[in-house]
This record gives C-alpha cells, sequence and structure tokens, in this order.
C-alpha cells in the first residue's frame, strides 16, 4: 500500500501523511507535530522488523517461531537494535502510528530549517542518510545504522555512522537549508564534498573521506583558514546523491556568533567545534 504524503511550507518544511485504515507509519521519536482522532500513537523500542509496525507483520502468526524462543529471540534483536541506536546517538525508541476506523492523518517535520524529501524504496537498492535526516517511514521499511569504518568515520566527522534504509515503501528525511541532487556520474564519476553538507544517498555509492591537500604551506592554510577542517568526504559512483546547503555546525557557529559567543575567530577549520 503506497503511503500518500504531502510535504508542505518553505523554510521549515512538513510531512502531512493520509493513512489508509489500518495503515501504518512510523517516526523517530520527537518527529510527531498532530494526528487526527482516529488515529492510534504507540512508543516502542522495536523497529519495524521486530514486529512494531502493525501491517508488516500481518499475516498468519507464523514466520520466526513462537513460544519462548521466539520471544527470546524478538528480545534479543529488540536490545541489539537498540544499542546500536544508543552508539550511533540516536533516539532509543520509534512511534508507531496506526489509522482505525477510516482514513486518519499524521503530520512530521524535522529538527531543523530546510527541506524534506520523500524516498520511494523499491527493494533493489538501499538508502543511507546521515545521522538524524529520518523523520517518519511507512512500516515495511526497515531502519537500520551502517557503520562507515574506523579510518572514514576518524576522518569524516559525520560520517561514521550512517542511517540505512531497506525494504519496500516510502521513507520521509529533512536536512537543513536547501537540498540539491547530483549524480556523481555526471561529474567524472566523483564529487568531494564538505562532510556535513552530505543528507542520503543510494546504495552503489562509495563513501569515503580524503584529506585536504599536503602537509605543506596550502595544506595547512586550508585547514586553519578554509572553515573544513583537515578533510573532505569523497562520493564515487552511479546513484543519487541529496546535498543540503547548508551543515548543522555552519548554523550552530552563526547562532553563537550572533549571541557573542564565536570562540573561533579568523580560523574556522582546524580548531573548529565539530563534534564527530
Amino acid at each position: 500500500m503506497t503511503l500518500q504524503q504531502e510535504i508542505v511550507g518553505n523554510a521549515m518544511q512538513m510531512a502531512v501523511v493520509s493513512l489508509q485504515p489500518g495503515q501504518t507509519v512510523y517516526c523517530e521519536a520527537g518527529k510527531f507535530l498532530f494526528k487526527t482522532a482516529n488515529v492510534t500513537m504507540e512508543t516502542r523500542l522495536s523497529g519495524p522488523s521486530q514486529g512494531g509496525g502493525g501491517q508488516a507483520q500481518s499475516g498468519g502468526g507464523g514466520g520466526g517461531g513462537g513460544g519462548a524462543a521466539g520471544m527470546l529471540r524478538q528480545a534479543m534483536g529488540t536490545a541489539m537494535q537498540v544499542g546500536q541506536r544508543a552508539l550511533a546517538g540516536e533516539s532509543l525508541a520509534f512511534q508507531y502510528f496506526t489509522s482505525q476506523g477510516g482514513e486518519g492523518t499524521v503530520g512530521f517535520a524535522g529538527v531543523l530549517p530546510g527541506e524534506m524529501r520523500a524516498l520511494e524504496l523499491d527493494g533493489t537498492r538501499a538508502w543511507f542518510a546521515e545521522k538524524d535526516a529520518f523523520v517518519a517511514a511507512e512500516s515495511s521499511v526497515d531502519f537500520g545504522i551502517a557503520w562507515q569504518g574506523g579510518r572514514t568515520g576518524r576522518s569524516g566527522g559525520e560520517g561514521f555512522v550512517l542511517e540505512k534504509f531497506t525494504g519496500r515503501g516510502t521513507v520521509i528525511i529533512a536536512g537543513a537549508g536547501n537540498f540539491i541532487d547530483l549524480n556523481p556520474a555526471d561529474f567524472g564519476g566523483r564529487i568531494e564534498v564538505d562532510t556535513g553538507c552530505i543528507v542520503a544517498f543510494e546504495e552503489g555509492i562509495q563513501y569515503g573521506v580524503q584529506r585536504i591537500g599536503g602537509l605543506n604551506r596550502q595544506g595547512m592554510m586550508n585547514a586553519v583558514f578554509g572553515g573544513e577542517g583537515l578533510s573532505l568526504a569523497t562520493l564515487e559512483g552511479n546513484g543519487r546523491v541529496i546535498l543540503q546547503s547548508m551543515t548543522i555546525e555552519g548554523l550552530a557557529n552563526a547562532l553563537k556568533k550572533a549571541q557573542g559567543g564565536d570562540k573561533e575567530g579568523m580560523t574556522g577549520g582546524l580548531f573548529s567545534t565539530r563534534q564527530g
């Protein structure tokens, strides 16, 4: 069942989702805005693949075995999911919304001024997104955590932990500022971007981190005064990439400066307060 949704607004967009009777959508805790009275809300630690998503688990009572062994496997799966989300700094719980007795409406939004995007998964390719990009998805979409490798993570800051979406259906993501869609294949197969500008990319795109210049005068000038630190993210391959025009660090620094608390002065990169 296709998720009917409309993204409305400009500077701070929100997604208005229309649910058919019995249809379920889930969101990360804190992204819910409003709902109609006939939509039930339930908060769970488990993701949809562990039985939290209503219709995704329907059909007969079979599937993974019942009894105490089945309950134990489900509990262990939930604990592993919660542990991964805790290590990644994600919300520990999901909120599930199901329409009862007729069509219902639910509203969701991100946490920063910016755009939202509905991605349609057909089961052939996963999507990866930066932390906190996830807003909501229908229950046939699984949410997971992808670890991007030790060296990449230590170098790239935001790039260490990624959200991963698999399955079939609609997933709604949000970012800061405006979005631009690119395909590295249209630019020689590779693009280099500020690590904080990445919102999401399709499976098949290779994500990495490279140092800006060498340990010479120009390299140090880039690092100290260029605002990018020592590294840039690299995206290679053939597939969709979504970038955002505003970084969370840039917004935080602008707010600090407006409040008279800018401690970076003219050196924006190497001495940045960015947390990885």
